[in-house]
């Protein structure tokens, strides 16, 4: 009997061998237009297009959210239960995926007990450390934990094992945690100005509360004090009794009747505690977030000295270094002290701890310290920091998946980033990049060019090939790929100066500055060297600044445009004084809401363990509106129709004849100024790229009154062609009266600069000091730092 001869599995013909290409076909997810493309694996692709064109959405939201799907099917019913569903992306054929491990720039969590530490594994192996070598010894890791407080518990335990077993027994539990009991691991604690929260020559019937919200006819807030029966709602709070005021600030809850009405009376201290300092203060809406700064004043604990732990943690030590040291020292310092402890006893910990510090180094994350709180990062630092546990991973074959890993980087940088992104492509990993930035664009094996426009004038495949094709290929990437901003023959003179002085927030060196004001000032130097540190936790307060940072627009599928900038206002208004109704008709979140959908558009099916299903709501047809509000017009356009308008469509038709609405236009006016003309105003903020919210946020602090506008990275998610865009809108606020403070690292902002401050010469101590202050073509002449070196090599000279 002849047998089939077999294929030799080392032979380049072999069956496996054909499986080199991610296929996508009829990708049609957010603004992708039926988009098939095919991407060679074990390669380097990177994808670019100007922000908006659909890169996210085809990366994260196609390929990479399939690959998630698939692999969270292989678990059972069960387990899926307890993972986050995801539904099928909208496409017809996905083919070749590979385990897809993403490294996105989501913020880290703002929440307070979140560090650098406990973000990664370092502060867990620290404290395994610790608990095994620290003397004196004093217990287990959880004893050197600041989120675990010392618990104590005994009492009778009954165990049911039938009838005759059934038996109680007594049981004492102690677990001893490293928690401050003072500062309850915060290492911050907060006192409240009381002035903020009323005026005490007021009585509470008078409207003495000045709390945000807090309404004299609220059921919940005011009436409960003033008709509880235990204050004197006549009398002005500074003439209340001791007994009053221990009552009014502090009393423990206590049920009291209003009006027949079962309530639950509680000091004005704990409840202003409850129902705005428990919660992140960045999620709070602006007004609330003011008041909050306003009236609550956070100290060091004095108890703990911030670091957070008990004074038992603290007294355990290893070569004099207790683990509160450890924590703030400098990474790279700390990696030298590991290295430098030989204990056999412990030596695998010690080795993977050493692997995991000497990570942060080679990421250039050296600066950082274990205990920086999480919620300060960048949103580069905070992607470097989660691409740590994949640098010496062993997997190979993998999807790395990467949005603009050159992020708050330096151009001095980002060599360093390009080399970590070759090593994972050598190792046989498939490395699909989003990036703007030329450099890492130049090191691509293959590059994806969407476009040619955003929103829906994008969502193509412009162009598929290398590098040098995409030069010669006329794209917009491509025509743009080459630009050089020219340094300015002429700089703006300053019209005043911001003093800085004796500057010591974080790692700076008692800086003294000058910055000058009515010009365009570009703060520069290397990731880690003190610039956010300069201009966030030093200008003086009540300098009338602006700032805009990179933090997240807060929003859920209801938010839009329309309602976060505020342009709904005026929208509602006038179509309320238009039709003699009331604005809160006009509103999918209040009174016009369709009843079938809440105002949602569709109709949400859970499938618990399955993804949800969204259906269009068949009564509103995804408008959103009940039927009889789309009766009331406004310049013969419906609500839906409005918000369905573009920003461009709408500035038009606000602007002139019978819909003319100035307040709604100047809105308009500065969302076109920012280059969002393309975004519907109803369009969800959920479905928004990186760069459109950083420019929409700014759009909304262009119509706050400061005169000092400080901007944090703003070129961060932009395409080279937007980046001009940008810099002829900085022109136009310097040129109006502003001055503007640009924290950045791209080349094109600091030649287009009239005054650079740049710090270094390094990061972390290496950093921290003035290397240079004067106009862009000083610094390119001098060539004294690393910044003037990558300018003039960026310039050409």
């Amino acid at each position: 009997m002849s047998m089939a001869p077999r294929t030799d599995p080392r032979s380049p013909a072999h069956v496996a061998d054909r499986h080199d290409l991610i296929r996508v076909h009829g990708a049609r997810v957010n603004n992708l237009q039926d988009v098939s493309i095919e991407i060679p694996k074990r390669r380097l692709t990177v994808f670019t297009g100007v922000s908006g064109s659909g890169k996210s959405s085809l990366v994260f939201n196609t390929i990479a959210a399939e690959s998630q799907r698939l692999i969270n099917e292989t678990y059972s019913a069960f387990v899926q239960g307890f993972m986050p569903t995801l539904a099928r992306p909208e496409v017809d054929v996905l083919d070749g995926l590979t385990t897809a491990i993403i490294v996105d720039q989501q913020r880290m969590g703002a929440d307070p007990r979140s560090t650098v530490g406990t973000a990664t594994d370092a502060n867990a192996m620290l404290r395994i450390l610790f608990s095994r070598l620290g003397q004196p010894h004093i217990g287990s890791p959880h004893a050197f934990a600041f989120n675990v407080p010392t618990v104590r518990a005994s009492g009778a335990l009954t165990v049911d094992r039938g009838a005759a077993k059934t038996r109680a027994v007594k049981k004492t539990f102690t677990r001893t945690g490293g928690m401050c009991t003072r500062c309850e691991g915060r290492g911050t604690v907060s006192d409240i100005d009381l002035t903020q929260l009323y005026d005490d020559s007021k009585s509470i019937a008078e409207g003495a509360f000045t709390i945000p919200g807090w309404k004299s006819d609220s059921f919940w807030t005011v009436r409960v004090y003033a008709e509880s029966g235990l204050l004197d709602p006549h009398k002005p709070i500074r003439k209340f009794t001791k007994k009053e005021m221990q009552d009014f600030l502090y009393r423990e809850p206590t049920k009291v009747k209003v009006e027949g009405v079962n309530l639950t009376y509680e000091g004005l201290i704990p409840k202003i505690q409850k129902s705005f300092l428990s919660k992140d203060k960045e999620a709070l809406q602006p007004h609330i977030r003011a008041f909050v700064e306003r009236a609550v004043t956070f100290t060091v604990c004095p108890e703990c000295d911030g670091t957070r732990l008990s004074e038992a943690a603290r007294s355990s030590r290893i070569d004099g270094i207790n683990i509160a040291d450890a924590c703030a020292m400098q990474i790279s310092d700390l990696a030298g002290w590991v290295r430098g402890l030989d204990q056999p006893t412990v030596a695998p910990l010690l080795t993977a701890l050493q692997r995991t510090l000497d990570s942060f180094v080679e990421i250039g994350l050296g600066y950082l310290s274990l205990d920086r709180p999480s919620g300060t990062l960048s949103g580069g630092e905070a992607q470097r920091v989660k691409m740590i546990r994949h640098l010496g991973s062993s997997l190979t074959d993998t999807t790395y998946v990467f949005d603009e890993p050159t992020a708050g980087l330096h151009p001095h940088d980002i060599q360093r980033m390009n080399d970590l992104l070759l090593r994972l492509r050598d190792k046989g990993n498939t490395v699909l990049v989003v990036e703007h930035k030329p450099q890492t664009i130049a090191i691509a094996d293959h590059v994806v060019d969407l476009g040619p426009g955003a929103g829906t004038a994008g969502g193509t495949v412009c162009f598929e090939g290398t590098v040098e094709g995409l030069r010669a290929g006329g794209t917009v990437t491509g025509r743009h790929l080459g630009d050089r901003t020219a340094l300015k023959k002429t700089v703006r003179k300053p019209t005043g100066k911001l003093p800085v002085r004796g500057a010591t927030t974080h790692n700076l060196q008692d800086v003294d500055v000058d910055i000058p004001l009515g010009v365009l000032a570009v703060v520069t130097g290397v990731a880690g060297s003190g610039k956010s540190s300069l201009v966030h936790g030093s200008i003086p307060a009540g300098a009338g600044v602006v700032s805009v940072d990179q933090g997240a627009i807060k929003g859920s599928r209801r938010s839009n445009p329309a309602t976060y900038t505020g342009l709904l206002d005026p929208i509602r208004k006038a179509f309320a004084k238009a039709n003699g109704v009331k604005p809160g008709l006009f509103s999918a979140n209040s009174e016009g809401a369709c009843p079938n959908c809440n105002g949602v558009g569709v109709i949400y099916t859970d499938l618990a363990m399955m993804a949800g299903v969204a259906t269009t709501c068949e009564e509103c047809e995804g408008k959103r509106f009940e039927t009889s509000v789309l009766d009331h017009h406004f310049g013969g356009r419906d609500i839906s129709e409005v918000l369905a308008m573009s920003v461009a469509e709408a500035e038009e038709f606000f602007g002139a004849g019978e819909a003319r609405t100035p307040a709604a236009h100047r809105i308009l006016g500065r969302l076109a100024d920012v280059g969002l003309g393309y975004l519907s105003l109803g369009q969800p903020l959920t479905t928004l790229s990186g760069g459109e919210r950083q420019r929409l946020k700014l759009a909304t602090h262009m119509a706050e009154k400061g005169g000092i506008y400080v901007l944090d990275e703003p070129t961060a998610g932009l395409h080279l062609a937007d980046v001009e865009q940008l810099l002829g809108l900085l022109d136009r606020l310097v040129d109006s009266g502003k001055s503007v403070i640009v924290v950045e690292h791209h080349p094109a902002v600091m030649a287009h600069a009239d005054w650079i401050v740049d710090l270094g010469p390094g990061a972390g101590h290496d950093g921290g000091r003035i290397v240079f202050e004067g106009t862009p073509t000083d610094l390119v002449a001098t060539r004294s730092t690393l910044t003037g070196e990558h300018l003039a090599a960026y310039v050409g000279t």
